[in-house]
Formats: structure tokens, C-alpha cells, sequence
């Protein structure tokens, strides 16, 4: 098989020196995170082992065209489906909730992937059906049967985080394609009437955390315990932290989840704002330049992956920051290459891929 070297002369050299450089500051801050705790194995270091994973994966994912992995955008969905729907029935249960499959000795939560293959499978929607005023309310009923499905999977998992998630990414590439007024109007009517109805079939803890978010301190030992502590991690960094291996919150154990969901309070107090703001200028670069991919890309189903791709790294970047800092209700979301857990970071490195792909692809529809 003859490889065009004009991939080669064309490889995202930017893009991956960003996104080493955001995962670098997540083994680190692992390290951090996980200093002191007793373990076989720390978890900075299985981190590690699924970077290299996601490496290599990432190499797959750019080196075969994206218009053949368009060709197979439903078939990739369906099976990211079909694994969800296994979580049912051979799920690993953690605290409560059956979200993960072990495969050959390793846990995978297949929600992670169906963010990806949902992407990938609006993308070949979109191209197949090109319109070009606002799309009707057919065709929207139509595809938010992509959305629907595996949105009501990860309710019952119970993960409301992760399915609130995949109506945020659906919307953000509905809305970047134009959907007619009409649809518009009523859809956004029928949501302002139905949300409220929605608080009655959430469980009790997630109506606590929401409760907790609207005023921590009605349960400050318990449903409130983490956005406290975690604001506290945050506000003791100041301008410069407290420095590396140095935060009290993180070595006391006072802070939660801080080697996942919480992750970024761990950064904040041993960096302070001075490392906050360099952690978020990457961030912005890394999504900047993903708008700057899908711009320059020269075809439709490459600027969406594109766009879809950043957009599902910035809600990521957007909640996670968000409900640490008090802004936001905690719900789960981790923050992307920097929380523990090999299902996010590897499904993330495969879509970092993509976005190379279609970086690497752009000359050749050029005359």
C-alpha cells in the first residue's frame, strides 16, 4: 500500500504538542493526587498505561481516512449501543451504579464511547442530508434517534451526568447545522414546560446534590461535604499555591474524589491561579485549534468532526471546572486528560485522532 507523503508534510504538530502537554500536567497532578495513598499500583501510573494505549489508538485513528470511517459511522454507533446495552446485563455495579463492562481483565464504561460514535454518526447524518436553510422537523425526528436511545441506557444506569452530557453534545451540532424556526420555537417551549416535570423522576441523591448546589451548607457533612471542600481546595491556592505535593486539602484527605471528578481542585491549590490560568490558556489553545481544523477542513463531514470532537473536550473542560468551583451541580463529568480513568482519556485520544485526521486530509480536496 502506498502511503501519500503529504500526510507526513501535513501531520497536526501543534495539535499534538498540546494535547501531551494538557496529559503531562494530568500525570502530574495525579502524582500529586495519589501521594502517600498505600497502593499496588498508583494510579498515575495505570494512567500512564492508558495514555500509551490511547497513543497508539490515536495513530489508528488518523491514519485511516475519515470518509471511510464515515462509511461506517452507523455500524461504529450501533455497536457502542449493543456494549451499552450489555452494561445491563454483565455491568460491574460501583456505589450504586452499573455503568462498566470488564473485557479481558480491564473495566471499559461504554458511555464514554457512545459520545464519539454518536459524533461520528450525526456527521454522516448531516452528509448524507444536505440542506441549506434550517433543517425540518422531520429530519430532526429522525435524528434524535441518534440522541434518544442511548440517552435513556445511561439514565436507568443510573449516570444522569454523562446523559445530560449527550444532549449537550447533540444540541451543540443541531444548532451548529440549523434547524428551522418553527422546530426551534416549539422545542424550546416544550423543554421550558417539561423540565420542571423532570425533578419528580430524579432519585434522591441527585436531588440532594442539586439542593447542595443551590445552598452547600444545608448538608455540609454530607451532600454539600464535597463542593465545600473542594471550593476551599481552590480558594487556599492563591496566586501562586501552595506547590507541588504541598496542598493540605489533597494530603489531609479533606478533598473527595481527587484523583477523578475533582482532580482540578488539586491543580488549583498546589498552582494557585497563576497555574489555572496556564492550565486553561492550553485548553483554549487545544479547542481554538480544533475550530481552526474543521474551518480549514475543505468537505462538510470533516469540519463536524471537527467541531463535534471540540466541542465534546470544551463541555467536558466546561462542567467539570464548573460544578468544582460551585458554579455548577456535581454530576460526574471528569475533566478531560486530567481525571483518572482509561474509558475517558482513551475515547478522548481516539477523537484527538480524528481531529488530526481531518487536519492532515485538508490539502487533498484543494485544487
Amino acid at each position: 500500500m502506498k502511503i501519500d507523503r503529504r500526510l507526513f508534510i501535513n501531520f497536526d504538530w501543534i495539535l499534538l504538542v498540546l494535547v501531551l502537554s494538557i496529559a503531562a500536567t494530568g500525570l502530574m497532578n495525579l502524582y500529586s493526587a495519589g501521594a502517600g495513598l498505600a497502593s499496588a499500583k498508583p494510579l498515575y501510573m495505570k494512567q500512564t498505561y492508558w495514555l500509551m494505549i490511547g497513543l497508539g489508538l490515536m495513530i489508528i485513528a488518523f491514519s485511516i481516512d475519515y470518509h471511510y470511517v464515515l462509511h461506517y459511522a452507523y455500524l461504529l454507533y450501533g455497536l457502542s449501543v449493543v456494549l451499552l446495552m450489555l452494561v445491563f446485563f454483565y455491568g460491574h455495579i460501583t456505589h450504586g451504579s452499573q455503568r462498566w463492562l470488564v473485557l479481558l481483565g480491564f473495566s471499559f464504561q461504554p458511555s464514554e464511547l457512545v459520545k464519539l460514535t454518536m459524533i461520528i454518526a450525526l456527521a454522516r447524518f448531516y452528509t448524507d442530508r444536505q440542506i441549506d436553510e434550517g433543517y425540518p422537523l422531520r429530519n430532526f425526528l429522525i435524528l434524535s434517534a441518534i440522541l434518544v436511545i442511548p440517552f435513556i441506557m445511561i439514565v436507568k444506569q443510573p449516570d444522569l451526568g454523562t446523559s445530560l452530557f449527550l444532549v449537550l453534545l447533540f444540541l451543540s451540532i443541531v444548532l451548529f447545522m440549523g434547524i428551522s424556526k418553527r422546530v426551534l420555537v416549539f422545542f424550546s417551549s416544550a423543554g421550558l414546560v417539561l423540565a420542571p416535570l423532570c425533578w419528580f423522576f430524579l432519585k434522591d441523591y441527585q436531588r440532594d446534590r442539586i439542593l447542595s448546589f443551590l445552598n452547600p451548607e444545608r448538608d455540609p457533612l454530607g451532600s454539600g461535604y464535597h463542593i465545600i471542600q473542594s471550593i476551599i481546595a481552590v480558594g487556599s491556592g492563591g496566586i501562586l499555591g501552595k506547590g507541588f505535593l504541598k496542598g493540605t486539602q489533597s494530603r489531609l484527605r479533606f478533598l473527595p474524589e481527587q484523583q477523578t471528578d475533582f482532580v482540578f481542585s488539586v491543580f488549583a491549590e498546589e498552582w494557585g491561579f497563576a497555574g489555572v490560568i496556564l492550565l486553561m490558556v492550553l485548553f483554549m489553545a487545544l479547542m481554538l485549534w480544533g475550530i481552526r481544523i474543521g474551518r480549514n477542513s475543505k468537505d462538510l463531514p470533516g469540519a463536524l468532526i471537527a467541531y463535534g470532537v471540540t466541542v465534546f473536550i470544551f463541555w467536558g473542560f466546561f462542567i467539570n471546572i464548573g460544578m468544582v468551583v460551585g458554579i455548577l451541580p456535581v454530576v460526574g463529568i471528569p475533566l478531560p486528560f486530567l481525571s483518572y480513568g482509561g474509558s475517558s482519556l482513551i475515547v478522548l485520544m481516539i477523537g484527538i485522532g480524528l481531529l488530526m485526521n481531518v487536519s492532515m486530509r485538508r490539502f487533498m480536496l484543494q485544487p
